[in-house]
């Protein structure tokens, strides 16, 4: 996880646990820009303090509503780049292999914590959906976490923030978050729609990309559910996607956190 801080108009620092050598964040963000995808400016080199690692990158302010269609056409220029090109330059994990994605062992992990009703549901989900590399596509370079919460829009277009997620991963990896960000979690009408439009695919019927939106979504909520468990303020938020799992018909949206 990391955490940011502004420094003035133009600045903010990100600072991390170091995981890689921080220079490979710099020859990413140099590849991304030139296949033509926005990504924030490194103003200064990065530099390591005690295990972590400290990046000086420009302050993206935001000019009005996110263009999706552009954004689609964003992800499709990174679906292009060949895998080659990033092994051994940059850390390039299976999106599979991130434990959250380890669905089974988190439910088991919170089970003292969730109802009869919840629990049912969350289980059913993962039966259901579990298989979700048996309809796959081959592994492209994903972002690994495409939402509103992840991208600005300047005044030269749509900025792609956080890669912390790269990941080899089938390109509906990158199109699941926005598949469901309407009914599960409030998004405006039509997002994923302009988003598919200007990726030149729309993958919103596909199976493999319904079974990954599903299962981000299982994620999140026992990722929500575990943190309830020492964090109070996350308490309400578990209990409010535990409301859809357990069939609730006004069961609410849910609040990115």
């Amino acid at each position: 996880m990391n955490a940011l801080f502004i420094v003035g108009d133009d600045v903010m620092l990100r600072i991390g646990h170091t995981t890689a050598a921080p220079e490979q964040a710099l020859w990413l963000a140099d590849l991304l820009a030139q296949r033509g995808v926005r990504v924030p400016r490194h103003v200064r080199q990065p530099i390591v303090v005690e295990g972590y690692s400290v990046f000086a990158v420009e302050r993206v302010h935001s000019h009005g509503p996110l263009d999706w269609t552009e954004i689609g056409a964003a992800v499709r220029r990174v679906h292009q780049i060949p895998i080659g090109e990033t092994l051994g330059r940059h850390p390039l994990p299976r999106g599979a292999t991130f434990p959250w994605w380890d669905t089974a062992v988190l439910l088991a992990e919170v089970d003292d914590l969730l109802d009869d009703r919840s629990r049912s549901g969350l289980a059913a989900a993962i039966r259901e959906h579990g298989d979700w590399q048996t309809r796959a596509t081959p592994d492209v370079l994903c972002h690994g976490d495409v939402h509103p919460g992840n991208v600005v829009q300047s005044v030269d277009g749509p900025v792609l923030l956080d890669w912390d997620l790269l990941c080899r991963a089938p390109l509906a990896w990158d199109h699941a978050p926005m598949i469901t960000w309407e009914e599960r979690w409030g998004g405006e009408a039509g997002e994923y729609a302009r988003f598919a439009e200007g990726y030149g695919r729309d993958l919103a019927d596909d199976p493999g990309a319904r079974s990954l939106a599903v299962l981000r979504n299982v994620a999140a909520t026992l990722m929500r559910v575990r943190a309830s468990r020492t964090n109070p303020a996350a308490r309400e938020e578990a209990q409010r996607r535990l409301a859809y799992w357990r069939g609730e018909a006004d069961a609410p949206q849910w609040n990115p956190v």
